[in-house]
């Protein structure tokens, strides 16, 4: 599995009811959420990759498995399997450092282009140019921007991520997520028919590589992904008890 970058781990807090051993809901800020929906923008082959191809539910993995022992011999001059085993993730939204799955090499990523200066790039050598029909080898290094051109960007008012950090957020046992409101709790309780506020605990847990490839895993399988990655996997481990709801 590839290297991780050391993405500073994030925290939300769980109301776990004890009794039934579940996680109503979660409070999370902007950047748990943006991690959340950033799944959504992981190519196919990415979540395949990430939680490997024998947890997959259903025929996903033998297709990975497939290209990745195909022989050069059956590949199309011109492509390659890099292009299907790990495609780039093109949604800006997910691009962020908020991703908690983001691989680093520890170099920069290596794009190519033609030396005819054509107006195409590619992140696999050798690709044909659509334009000339030459090679496109010569390489060129893409370049992130830095902690503090971010904190930078930040402060003159560029977005980052994909919802607005202005409110708290709930996301439930099947990572159903909405904007928090004390009424909005209220009607949770009343909806998971909590008798017993003493059987309620607050709980905070952290969010680093490991909690996120579970959460992953888990959304591709189960609909109480909190339950089973906070209370129920080894995930659990993390939480730091706080105080009672």
């Amino acid at each position: 599995m590839a290297t991780t970058t050391a993405t500073a781990a994030l925290s939300m807090k769980l109301l776990i009811d004890r009794k039934a051993q579940r996680v109503l809901f979660a409070e999370a800020s902007k950047e748990v959420v943006d991690f959340l929906f950033s799944l959504l923008a992981l190519p196919v082959a990415t979540a395949v990759k990430l939680v490997g191809k024998d947890a997959m539910v259903g025929c996903v993995g033998n297709l990975y498995a497939s290209v990745d022992k195909l022989d050069s011999t059956y590949v199309q001059a011109g492509a390659a399997k890099d292009a299907l085993l790990s495609p780039t993730v093109l949604s800006p939204a997910a691009a962020t450092d908020s991703s908690l799955l983001r691989p680093s090499s520890g170099q920069p990523k290596s794009y190519f282009k033609c030396g005819n200066r054509c107006n195409y790039t590619t992140d696999v050598s050798g690709i044909v140019c659509p334009n000339c029909c030459n090679r496109m080898q010569a390489a060129t290094n893409f370049v992130s921007p830095s902690s503090g051109q971010q904190a930078q960007n930040a402060s003159t008012g560029g977005a980052k991520g994909f919802v607005q950090g202005i409110v708290t957020y709930t996301v439930l046992d099947d990572l159903t997520v909405t904007p928090m409101s004390t009424i909005s709790g209220i009607t949770l309780l009343n909806t998971f028919e909590v008798k017993d506020l003493g059987d309620l605990q607050e709980t905070t847990v952290q969010l680093g590589y490991n909690e996120g490839l579970a959460i992953l895993k888990a959304s591709l399988q189960s609909k109480t992904v909190l339950t089973d990655v906070f209370l129920h996997g080894q995930a659990a481990s993390s939480a730091s008890p706080g105080g009672r709801a």
